[in-house]
């Protein structure tokens, strides 16, 4: 009779419940979870990489930036975000509206000044879809006159 092999899973490492900020911020097809940790080592990853080699040009760095520059408290927060969807411009953008909703729930103080520099508004903005009969959202096939 076969004897039944028993393979050991590898011990899970004990998680640590450290207290967090989370919130959700889209734009367009992208969607960021953002968690904002007010302990930490004060840095900003995104899908496990520091967000400078996430985002390698500077305008989309100071995108992810604004909302902390904004309130004057760049070093203060450890924050972690997993980002999908979209492009790389998009995802920046719903990188900020998440760290600026997760800024609002740790501190309900922040939220006009946020409010009044855009970045809790939600961009409604989609892609238009295509129509038939036409080459994509408007434009038209090639006509011919003769």
């Amino acid at each position: 009779m076969p004897t039944k092999k028993t393979t050991k899973k590898p011990a899970k490492k004990p998680a640590k419940k450290e207290k967090y900020f989370q919130s959700v911020g889209r734009r367009k097809t992208a969607v960021a979870r953002v968690r904002l940790f007010d302990k930490g080592d004060k840095s900003i990853n995104i899908n496990e990489k520091d967000y400078k080699e996430y985002f390698p040009t500077l305008e989309l760095q100071q995108i992810i930036e604004s909302p902390l520059n904004k309130m004057r408290i760049e070093e203060k927060f450890k924050i972690l975000a997993r980002v999908q969807g979209g492009g790389i411009h998009a995802q920046a953008e719903a990188v900020r509206h998440g760290i600026a909703r997760a800024l609002v729930k740790f501190n309900e103080d922040f939220k006009k000044r946020l409010r009044k520099a855009g970045y809790l508004t939600r961009d409604s903005r989609m892609r238009e879809r295509k129509k038939f009969g036409l080459k994509r959202a408007r434009r038209a096939p090639q006509w011919s006159k003769r």
